[in-house]
């Protein structure tokens, strides 16, 4: 089976209404029909008439193969009142981008043209991807309507942070790339066994940020690819996640509930906060040290001086502190990325933290993983090292031992006793 044939059978069968709005992001909006239907999936799309300013309706109907609906008082398309034909027959409408005027009008239930009309009249799940501009995603309006659509039940993918269209302007409200998106109507779709149902699960990924000055900060270099994918996919089996993030670029996972942190010791205080559940997976690469005192302004070089001298501190050991607690969780997992001595570390972070098992992986420039090594990459290779041995896994994507790693955690949790 080719890589293709094995994406046909993920959304084989699957009816999409892709509901484009009007922003610089539509543009991605014709590569998200494109991976749909690589998936299997049928794609119909509705376009505002902000969004045929970017595209044209001409570029989706060639890409999905089907008729693009653009007017809510269509002769033709509204005959059969058209736009609750349209809400009732896909099995997921997908709302990319979702820009602020399209969150608002749902919000505040108004159906003035095609795609808020088809919004409200549906009856099937939703899913968002915003993409605005920063200020216009933290304006209150824009959080008290995002708040309001995911107690409705809205879902949402997204939005990254990044550079923006815009000259100058960066931060949070770039729509989440097409194959994120995917990715979350997978997880949306999926009716395969839920073996984790019923389990609340804490991870934590990425890296942390420890201030030095307002400026610059100490980190370790985690891009969190894998710690957000082993959450997406025990979040697929069913389990309850809770995410604890730190600084990173890639989209919160879908079906997850993602807490943002930047230290070490926030990190800590979210996890304890989580506490009890059922298992914890501890992604992050936290940083080891922080200064004593971080400056309250930038230290400045002086002619004459040599550089400053920073007196650093312990940072908190969450995986350790966890692994002891008095609420911990019934399995404990830990990560070591070694550059050295990878088995003989990791047997000993095994003992030491109280863990149950270490998901080890050798991150040196030269372990041979994928092209760029593990660090930032897509790829990886581990060894899951417990108190009866080593198994040895074969370098696979970051995706593919997720998967794995969620499998095993949902048989560990079989046979831990409460």
């Amino acid at each position: 089976m080719t890589k293709v044939d094995a994406l046909d059978v993920t959304l084989s069968g699957k009816r999409i209404l892709l509901v484009i709005g009007g922003g610089i992001a539509a543009y991605k909006s014709l590569g998200l029909i494109r991976r749909l239907r690589e998936r299997g999936a049928a794609v119909r799309c509705i376009m505002t008439a902000a969004a045929q300013q970017f595209v044209t309706p001409l570029a989706a109907g060639a890409l999905s193969a089907d008729h693009v609906f653009t007017e809510l008082f269509d002769r033709q398309d509204e005959q059969d009142v058209g736009h609750i034909r349209l809400s009732r027959e896909a099995d997921l409408i997908v709302v990319a981008p979702a820009t602020a005027d399209l969150m608002a009008k749902l919000a505040g239930g108004l159906a003035g043209d095609l795609a808020s009309a088809v919004l409200l009249a549906t009856d099937k799940p939703v899913l968002m991807a915003p993409a605005m501009n920063p200020r216009m995603w933290a304006h209150p309006a824009t959080r008290r309507n995002h708040a309001t659509l995911k107690k409705d039940g809205i879902g949402f993918v997204g939005p990254m942070k990044g550079e923006m269209a815009e000259s100058g302007e960066a931060g949070e409200g770039r729509m989440a790339e097409p194959v994120e998106i995917v990715a979350a109507v997978e997880a949306l779709l999926d009716d395969r066994p839920k073996p984790l149902s019923g389990k609340r699960i804490v991870v934590t990924s990425g890296p942390t940020h420890e201030p030095i000055d307002p400026v610059r900060y100490i980190a370790n270099r985690s891009s969190g690819k894998q710690g957000h994918a082993i959450a997406a996919a025990l979040a697929r089996l069913g389990a309850d996640v809770r995410l604890v993030s730190g600084p990173v670029s890639i989209a919160d996972p879908a079906g997850v509930t993602t807490l943002h942190v930047e230290s070490a010791r926030q990190m800590r205080d979210a996890v304890e906060s989580l506490l009890p559940a059922d298992a914890a997976v501890f992604v992050a690469a936290v940083a080891d040290w922080r200064t004593a005192d971080a400056a309250g302004e930038k230290i400045k070089k002086v002619a004459g001086e040599g550089p400053p001298s920073l007196q650093m501190v312990e940072n908190p050991d969450i995986l350790a502190g966890v692994g002891h607690h008095a609420r911990r969780p019934r399995l404990v997992i830990g990560f070591a990325a070694e550059t050295q001595d990878l088995l003989k570390n990791a047997r000993a972070k095994l003992e030491k933290k109280g863990a149950d098992l270490i998901v080890a992986n050798d991150v040196s420039h030269d372990s041979g993983v994928g092209a760029f090594g593990v660090m930032g990459g897509d790829r990886n290779r581990v060894r899951i090292v417990s108190r009866a041995g080593v198994v040895e896994w074969p370098e696979m994507t970051k995706d593919e031992v997720s998967e794995r790693l969620a499998a095993l955690i949902a048989e560990r949790l079989k046979t831990i006793s409460i």
